[in-house]
């Protein structure tokens, strides 16, 4: 007998796909063999028991019903599928309606999200309290404008924006109240988190992951197919790899990086957004401390380095900021059976003056590398080199990783 869970997760796949035009439902198009809910609800069951609701559009319940069980296995007594309604708020309440009386917390998902790693599933019920509402997201990359038509009228600051994720978690009771209120006041929300919000409760983010991209058009479509064909073939590449490697032990690597100042907006640099300071430059935000853990991670593992994950041939890292690139490299190491253990790091330049934010820094960077303590020192060389004479930024990072 399984113990009754106190966190549920409703699956929401009751949409009609109109910008995929797959001919189907959005949630029952193939990736490869399977469809975009059946790759959605094995992330969800790798993640802790929950009670799992996967909210249908009418006449596709008996395929989702399918798809249910094969995903879960011997968790199938944890699933139910329900009918969704005519828009999503209507098909949310209806998994709501099928809650058991044990739950306590929410977590409302889209299928269409369907690689999104089951730790994020994990972080978010944690992160769960009995007051606040709990989203994944991650950094706007892209320079944003506002504007009138096609005349732009001014720039848009991106360090106060976030683009939100799933699944977003919250308390029970308060959901369940703040979505009679929406019903009672005749307001339809697309957002779980704005109409918890709207309710006058708080939301708060956690970072988020770039594999929970949503599939909504062709392009979505195969991106997800070419990340699911390079999962595949990671783990036979990690097992001959790691066939001449110890059974155990720890595993140490180094990662250097150097930027050149002289990029557009705002300076990056360990993960921490620097008003005021020149940009460096690079294919992304040009963090070079970032870069530099994600290489010493990398060699660590014996698997490759950031241009070979994270380089040009990847232009969805373009502009993207350190949170996504530790929290992907977390992810490949994870997949090669490592956990990392600890980071070191230092940048060597006269600016920008660190010791002020260290401990920030610091904090953020663990945040992205799932918990992993991590440590950054700064320093100058004298007018010595490139970085003495105000050019750029060169970092140097030591990290342990622990085969699992």
């Amino acid at each position: 007998m399984l113990p009754v869970p106190d966190t549920a997760i409703l699956v929401v796949a009751a949409g009609s796909g109109t910008r995929l035009d797959a001919g189907a439902p959005k949630a029952f198009v193939g990736i490869d063999t399977h469809t975009i809910l059946r790759h959605a609800l094995e992330g969800v069951f790798a993640a802790a028991p929950a009670q799992v609701i996967v909210v249908a559009p009418a006449g596709f319940e008996g395929d989702a019903e399918t798809e249910l069980r094969a995903a879960a296995g011997d968790r199938i007594d944890l699933g139910r599928v329900v009918t969704g309604g005519d828009t999503r708020q209507r098909s949310v309440a209806a998994g709501l309606d099928a809650l058991w009386g044990d739950v306590t917390r929410v977590l409302v998902h889209d299928a269409a999200r369907a690689l999104t790693p089951p730790e994020v599933i994990d972080a978010v019920a944690a992160a769960v309290d009995g007051e606040t509402g709990i989203i994944p997201a991650l950094p706007v990359v892209d320079t944003l404008k506002r504007v009138d038509g096609d005349t732009i009228t001014a720039p848009v600051d991106r360090s106060q924006l976030a683009a939100a994720q799933t699944p977003q978690g919250f308390p029970r009771a308060l959901l369940d109240d703040a979505y009679a209120a929406a019903a009672a006041s005749g307001i339809d929300y697309t957002d779980d988190a704005a109409l918890f919000a709207a309710a006058g409760h708080r939301v708060r983010r956690i970072p988020g992951s770039a594999r929970s991209f949503k599939i909504t058009t062709p392009d979505d479509l195969e991106r997800a197919r070419h990340l699911l064909a390079a999962r595949e073939a990671a783990p036979a590449e990690a097992m001959t790899q790691r066939s001449s490697r110890p059974s155990s032990g720890p595993r140490v690597g180094l990662g250097t990086d150097v930027h050149a100042f002289g990029g557009e907006g705002s300076l990056w640099l360990a993960g921490l957004e620097w008003p005021g300071e020149p940009a460096l430059s690079g294919h992304s935000d040009g963090d070079a401390v970032a870069h530099a853990i994600v290489d010493a991670l990398l060699g660590a593992a014996g698997l490759g380095d950031i241009g070979e994950h994270f380089g040009t041939a990847h232009p969805e890292y373009a502009g993207a900021h350190a949170e996504v690139f530790l929290a992907r490299t977390r992810e490949i190491l994870a997949e090669a059976g490592f956990t990392i253990g600890n980071v070191s790091a230092q940048f060597q330049s006269n600016r920008p003056r660190f010791s002020g934010r260290r401990a920030e820094a610091e904090r953020v960077l663990s945040d992205a590398l799932g918990g992993a303590p991590v440590a950054i020192t700064a320093t100058t060389t004298d007018g010595l080199g490139f970085p003495g004479r105000g050019e750029g930024v060169a970092v140097t990072a030591v990290a342990m990783i622990h085969p699992v």
